[in-house]
């Protein structure tokens, strides 16, 4: 099975290398590598987790002080989590960035009740209709992309879990009809249900067995994980609209980016007819979590939800500082294949906080040149 993600450059190559056919460059790709995940999902770097060091128990203090405050002053909570949240404030750290969770402490819980509460009465309402003929082949699809979210992690291939998802999924397609489901959008869920997850949960959550949780808790996930990525979503519906113009926009910009700051890295993608589509569209459909481990996306994620239009702009430039990361291997790979085959299979495996907050920093320098001075951006 080849994913749309990259099937669609092969409609698009047409356009794009009319030199070359379509069925000539998809003879030569490979075929779609299994991205393998690390076992453990835990925010620690690929060392271990050492003990909690001074200055991290020093910005755990300050978290939870930011949080117990009458009014959480978002800002502030913005700045903190730029370079990381401690794993034992994140979930409520998330609600607040994403707009789920209001500032005001004593409305926390009613907002939460009410929001939870609105999410299962769309269950009520519309779950029932997944097999009626409106709605069969958006559910048959959900159905089908569950089990391949997270193949190796166990969590992932539970019952109990993979029910969560379709029930997430259906309710987000049936109320955005504008777009609907688009394969991809299951990945989205993963990094809300782990983190939210993970307030019940100490080690080894990958084998956890959900069921043992109380209804309500897994209720309580199941709701939090549906309204957090709703948020995420409103972002970045354009990517998932008919033709998904925003992804297409995206790689566009992409392309254009590495045109400026790396113009060997485009070049050699010229010479060898390597098209930004081809790898890139998979990057922005999926927001890189089919490039690294989960740990690696929810700290990716803190960082995103801090920084304004995270999930849109920002990515972008976490895009080109990922791309160019592997500037050495991609100018010593002289044919297309060869290309195709690191890009769609970087070896990102044991990648931790560390590698990820140079990633991070990376991308703001890379926004800081480009962002604010557009006539560096556009060639």
């Amino acid at each position: 099975d080849i994913s749309f993600s990259l099937y669609l450059p092969f409609v698009t190559c047409m356009f794009l290398c009319p030199g070359r056919s379509c069925h000539q460059k998809q003879q030569s790709l490979p075929a779609r590598p299994v991205i393998p995940l690390v076992a453990r999902i835990s925010d620690q770097n690929s060392s271990g987790a050492p003990p909690m060091t001074i200055r991290e128990k020093s910005r755990l203090d300050k978290f939870r002080q930011l949080l117990s405050s009458p009014s959480a002053d978002l800002d502030a909570l913005r700045k903190h989590s730029w370079s990381g949240i401690p794993r034992e404030v994140r979930p409520v750290t998330w609600r607040l960035l994403s707009g789920y969770l209001p500032a005001n402490t004593e409305r926390r819980e009613q907002v939460l009740q009410r929001k939870r509460e609105e999410y299962f009465g769309f269950i009520e309402q519309y779950y029932d209709s997944r097999t009626d003929e409106p709605h069969r082949d958006t559910y048959r699809q959900i159905h089908i992309d569950i089990p391949r979210t997270n193949p190796l992690i166990p969590l992932f291939q539970q019952p109990a879990v993979q029910e969560v998802f379709e029930r997430i999924l259906f309710i987000w397609a049936i109320r955005h009809p504008a777009s609907g489901y688009v394969q991809g959008i299951n990945d989205l869920v993963t990094p809300f249900f782990v983190v939210f997850l993970s307030e019940f949960v100490e080690d080894d959550m990958e084998n956890f067995d959900v069921a043992a949780l109380p209804l309500e808790t897994q209720r309580n996930i199941e709701a939090d994980s549906f309204w957090c990525m709703s948020k995420l979503l409103d972002g970045i519906q354009d990517n998932y609209t008919f033709a998904q113009p925003g992804i297409q926009n995206k790689v566009k910009a992409l392309e254009e980016l590495i045109g400026r700051i790396d113009e060997d890295v485009h070049l050699h993608f010229c010479r060898y007819e390597v098209e930004y589509l081809q790898f890139a569209f998979r990057w922005m459909n999926n927001l890189l979590m089919r490039e690294l481990p989960l740990r690696c996306t929810i700290r990716l994620w803190d960082t995103y939800q801090a920084e304004s239009e995270g999930f849109s702009h920002f990515h972008l430039y976490v895009c080109a500082a990922f791309l160019i990361k592997w500037r050495k291997d991609i100018l010593s790979i002289a044919d297309f294949q060869g290309l195709l085959m690191l890009l769609q299979n970087l070896p990102t495996i044991h990648w931790g906080n560390e590698e990820v907050g140079l990633l991070l920093a990376e991308a703001y320098r890379l926004k800081y040149m480009f962002a604010d001075a557009p006539s560096h951006y556009k060639r």
